[in-house]
């Protein structure tokens, strides 16, 4: 069967680039949580994660001042909840209270984790030159977390218009890598 053409403006669904996650801000004032899913490694020691974040979040002003945030990991079992996140503003919201989330202390950052999260992880801005152009951070994780509770824990991965994939079947292939 020939391919079909597919509108440029939806090509974001074909490149996926891992779970949905909840990013974590505090400003000295207040928590907030957002909702983001374009996000990509960039090196593994120290480990390096880039994320996009527009001005237009609330949270970036946040991320902007402190150069800290935490990158939490929902699973499946939350999944309205992280919805709900991303589709309500921290403006005038706490995101905490309405989504009934838990936050918990950092070890080595002032934003705060999420409790019901399987893993979290703490960061700092390690770079800001592609912000203003691209809202795009580089940030180095300087302390993660799992719940060994939520073992084999399902993440959502976002495909545009109200869908999403979760995660399921792993499978072994060899490799040379380790």
């Amino acid at each position: 069967m020939p391919k079909k053409p597919f509108p440029l403006s939806e090509v974001y669904r074909l490149l996926e680039p891992g779970p949905v996650v909840l990013i974590t801000t505090h400003d000295g004032k207040r928590a907030d949580i957002m909702t983001q899913s374009w996000h990509t490694m960039m090196e593994f020691e120290p480990p390096l994660i880039g994320c996009v974040i527009s001005d237009r979040n609330f949270s970036f002003k946040a991320l902007m001042k402190t150069k800290e945030c935490v990158i939490n990991i929902p699973s499946d079992k939350i999944a309205k909840e992280m919805v709900g996140c991303g589709n309500t503003s921290g403006r005038n919201t706490d995101k905490f209270r309405k989504f009934h989330l838990t936050p918990v202390a950092s070890s080595q950052v002032g934003a705060p984790l999420i409790d019901e999260c399987f893993a979290c992880i703490e960061c700092r801005v390690a770079d800001t030159k592609m912000v203003d152009k691209y809202g795009f951070f580089v940030l180095e994780a300087v302390r993660a977390w799992v719940d060994p509770a939520q073992k084999n824990a399902k993440t959502l991965h976002h495909m545009g218009m109200g869908k999403f994939m979760v995660a399921g079947k792993t499978i072994r292939l060899r490799s040379k890598a380790k």
